[in-house]
């Protein structure tokens, strides 16, 4: 058994701005799983966007330009993803992987002592398909940047791979929404698909999920990251700097496509939209280019076209990824590790965008 402290080791978020808001305490009161709660020692927990959006206030309707990591100002209270407020001190991080170290009166005894990976949308009990109810792992609720985290019980899912707990807190963020971005759009076999910021963790992702559904895989990525992202299963891959972005991605694709998977956005959204086939399918579930583009809703409407936005997932998303996991039909990609009490600098690194794939936090 895991010998459980009064209190933990922690990165508490105290406030909207740059890497000064985030502080390493040692003194955070370990948290009481409630009756069908769980609580989890943390080993690993991977990095994304949101942690970077929500420390600098990037989801505020009153910025409309690239996450700039050192924070906005003038930001409302409208700088969290789902609209509103955080409440600070909040413990971001929404990827832990650990061991079961509790279980609450209500939750089940089996799950003590198993290693596992938590879906991070905490849906209504009552009504898990109401999206305007799902509070995030690390935004609404204290997630995995700390020793422990206690979490309900349904959102664990006891995972068998010989993966480290490092790899393992790789996938469930930057994966899942992969999945549910390709299960929006229904990605199927001998279908082509374009997908752009191909080389971070929705990006490689993304390749790796196209291919396993029998899809053909054109990767828009810097030249540095050609290797990278070919390694990831991508068939052809197309400079994101080129002159003429449309021109070259449609030369690769020879011809129109079945589906854009796109987390650029920016300037670029307009003319990769025009990529698509009549009936063709735009997903999205990022805009690290920028949020605000232009829409001809010509090309929406005569082109009979799909969009779809990709943020509150069903359950069977995170479970349909254990599965692949369990099963070795997929990878992961870590380009590095950090331990916990570095936060600052892992921040900086994943701002920087060098890397191809994902960041992992250690936690000891």
């Amino acid at each position: 058994m895991v010998s459980i402290p009064d209190s933990m080791t922690a990165v508490q978020l105290v406030g909207t701005g740059g890497p000064e808001m985030l502080v390493v305490r040692h003194d955070v009161p370990v948290p009481e799983p409630a009756a069908n709660e769980v609580l989890i020692r943390v080993r690993a927990c991977g990095m994304n966007n949101t942690d970077i959006n929500t420390r600098v206030g990037w989801y505020s309707k009153s910025v409309t330009g690239v996450t700039d990591g050192q924070g906005f100002s003038g930001v409302g209270e409208d700088g969290a993803w789902d609209g509103e407020g955080v409440d600070f001190p909040r413990i971001q991080g929404a990827d832990p992987c650990g061991e079961v170290v509790a279980v609450g009166e209500s939750a089940d005894p089996s799950l003590l002592g198993q290693r596992v990976l938590v879906d991070a949308w905490v849906r209504d009990k009552a009504d898990p398909t109401d999206r305007e109810k799902a509070h995030y792992l690390g935004s609404e609720r204290d997630g995995g940047y700390a020793q422990f985290c206690a979490v309900p019980a349904r959102n664990v899912y006891p995972i068998d791979s010989a993966l480290t707990d490092v790899e393992l807190a790789s996938f469930p963020c930057s994966w899942s929404t992969a999945e549910h971005m390709l299960t929006r759009a229904r990605l199927t076999n001998g279908e082509t698909a374009v997908v752009t910021g191909a080389s971070g963790g929705v990006g490689t992702a993304l390749i790796q999920l196209a291919k396993l559904r029998g899809a053909r895989v054109v990767a828009v990525t810097s030249t540095a990251k050609f290797d990278d992202v070919v390694e990831c299963g991508a068939d052809i891959v197309v400079d994101r700097s080129t002159r003429d972005l449309y021109e070259a991605v449609v030369d690769a694709a020879r011809g129109p496509v079945d589906v854009l998977a796109d987390v650029v956005g920016g300037p670029g959204f307009a003319a990769l939209l025009g990529l698509l086939r009549r009936g063709g399918r735009y997903t999205t579930a990022g805009a690290i280019a920028g949020p605000i583009v232009e829409l001809d809703l010509r090309t929406l409407y005569l082109n009979d076209l799909e969009l779809h936005g990709c943020t509150v997932y069903e359950p069977e998303v995170f479970a349909t990824l254990v599965g692949y996991i369990q099963r070795g039909e997929v990878c992961p990609v870590v380009a590095g590790t950090f331990p916990l009490d570095d936060i600052h600098s892992a921040q900086e690194a994943f701002v920087a965008k060098n890397h191809t794939g994902n960041l992992v936090v250690t936690i000891s």
